[in-house]
């Protein structure tokens, strides 16, 4: 065929022409400058980046007249042999289908003779890595010692599936993905040669398809050129290669951050009418966010995105308002779903099911906060428990006292239904006798709380202290153990008593079965207490746990 598709027709002929390798270009140039190349290299790296194209380079190199010279003339006969593929001295082999071990004793057996009228008889395999076994070890040796006139190349896009011994007598060259502009730059510079008009914004969707490949893009750049007569749209292009506009990622990334549902329907019924494949939508969503999360970060931006200049500021303005850790609790679930997609015989409505589930996905706390919030929890609970616990409580009534209430006066001996001064009792009446008159005196105007002190006794009086034995349940002992309460009765029996700083001592007694009762009764209270609190339900929710046990300390 007369016509050469673009990747032939623009393939580079010196070092200098080859587009973003130059960490390899620079080592080889100036390996042969320097007269130390190796006899045995091996090309590793994604297909379509340049790997046998500088293999072909090299071979120039180091056969062109003028060589070994970093820069072949391409004008010489070794040069035009190996641009064209006819060059007698140097083997191109196919290790897919070359890969026996016969086919590799010829080649030990051929290698020996002098090339015919090059430099050097150089070898270059392409995909070295389907060779058998029995290949490899048959090439051991003449691989490690060829013959002065000998030269291997090798390229591979999957270098670990060759064996060490062959690894460790090559020198290894690795070769990198092309990123977005560079493959964009380069297919614009072919449409001026070419004299193609075409927009920028599709020569970087042709270059984002590509994925890295130099190759790929080419054979795109030649498709949509087929296709067209005349300038080529955006439209065309996004018709041609079938891929869907970035545009409408972000569209859909825009309504699944405003949690706008029925923007999010209308859209992908759009995108399922127009006929895109479903499964690659959700791919590029998920690749969306992904670039999301990293532009919110802000750390290395441009070497983890590969994308324009233009979309990348797109994303940071949209990851403005939204939180690193919601974008990565949002791309952590939509990955996991992707299998739902993958394997749904209806992925329109298994996208749509799982777009509005992520919508309601609550904003996770971020983890230092969390752990705050448990460990306040775990503070109240705790203390709440001490309080349900106290087996004796000692009051001083200069801290019982009612604000704003002269203590001792008639108006506070009023408000607490205090006996005047009249009825004070002495010291030597019965403890029983005193304390009823308390019990008395409390039940006028506060009969509640005499009934919970129904069951109580006065177990020691003297000039200092009242010592009081509380008998009943839980919530008599609450009930009496409140600070309003107690200073009702301190009161009181300070009145009754005439004794201004007597201290009141309040001891708790209940039988060992409604002690036991009691506690179980305040342990399970505190478990619930804990399960039914939102931070804990909101921690099993994110990190999806559950509960083992609970413990009260």
């Amino acid at each position: 065929m007369s016509y050469l598709v673009l990747a032939r027709k623009y393939r580079p002929q010196t070092f200098d022409q080859v587009i973003k390798q130059d960490h390899v270009t620079r080592t080889l140039t100036n390996a042969i400058a320097s007269n130390r190349i190796a006899h045995a290299i091996l090309f590793s790296g994604p297909r379509g980046t340049g790997k046998t194209t500088i293999a072909r380079i090299l071979a120039k190199a180091m056969n062109c007249k003028k060589g070994p010279t970093p820069v072949p003339c391409n004008g010489c006969r070794s040069c035009d042999e190996i641009t064209s593929g006819s060059a007698i001295d140097v083997f191109e082999i196919d290790g897919a289908s070359n890969n026996s071990v016969d086919q590799i004793r010829d080649l030990r057996e051929n290698i020996k003779y002098m090339p015919a009228h090059c430099l050097y008889k150089i070898y270059i395999i392409d995909e070295v890595h389907m060779l058998s076994t029995a290949a490899f070890n048959a090439l051991l040796k003449t691989l490690e010692e060829p013959p002065a006139h000998a030269m291997f190349i090798f390229a591979t896009t999957e270098p670990h599936k060759i064996p060490t011994t062959i690894l460790s007598r090559c020198q290894i060259h690795n070769f990198k993905l092309i990123d977005v502009e560079s493959l964009a730059a380069h297919m614009e510079m072919i449409c001026n040669q070419e004299a193609i008009k075409i927009t920028k914004e599709s020569l970087r969707l042709i270059a984002r398809e590509a994925g890295g490949s130099m190759r790929d893009a080419l054979s795109l750049l030649d498709q949509v050129m087929a296709f067209s007569e005349g300038d080529i749209t955006h439209a065309q292009v996004l018709n041609i290669i079938g891929v869907i506009d970035r545009k409408i990622i972000f569209e859909i990334s825009e309504a699944i951050l405003r949690a706008d549902i029925s923007e999010i329907l209308n859209i992908l019924d759009t995108i399922y009418d127009a006929g895109y494949d479903i499964k690659r939508i959700y791919a590029d969503i998920i690749e969306h966010f992904r670039n999301l999360l990293v532009v919110k970060i802000g750390k290395n931006i441009n070497q983890l995105i590969n994308l324009p200049v233009f979309e990348i500021e797109l994303l940071i303005e949209q990851a403005k308002d939204v939180s690193a850790a919601f974008l990565s609790q949002s791309l952590d679930f939509i990955f996991q779903e992707e299998n739902t997609i993958r394997i749904s015989s209806r992925p329109k409505l298994a996208l749509e099911m799982v777009l509005i589930k992520m919508i309601r996905i609550k904003p996770a706390l971020p983890i230092e906060v969390l752990i705050e919030k448990l460990d306040s929890l775990k503070n109240d609970i705790q203390e709440k428990a001490d309080c349900n616990s106290i087996d004796k409580v000692v009051i001083d009534h200069r801290d019982l006292s009612i604000p704003n209430e002269p203590t001792g006066t008639a108006e506070s001996k009023e408000t607490f239904g205090l006996p005047s001064s009249d009825d004070a009792v002495d010291f030597n009446e019965e403890t029983d006798t005193i304390w009823q008159r308390v019990l008395d005196s409390i039940s006028e105007k506060h009969p509640s709380l005499a009934a919970n002190l129904s069951k109580s006794k006065l177990k020691k009086l003297n000039e200092t202290s009242l010592e009081i034995e509380v008998c009943g349940s839980e919530f008599n002992r609450n009930m009496i153990s409140r600070k309003k309460n107690l200073a009702i009765i301190e009161e009181i029996c300070r009145n009754i008593l005439k004794r201004e700083n007597i201290k009141l001592v309040i001891n708790h007694k209940e039988t060992q079965n409604n002690d036991i009762r009691g506690k179980k009764s305040q342990t399970g209270r505190l478990k619930q207490q804990a399960l039914s609190h939102p931070l804990v339900a909101d921690t099993i929710e994110i990190f999806n746990g559950k509960i083992v046990d609970v413990k009260i300390l």
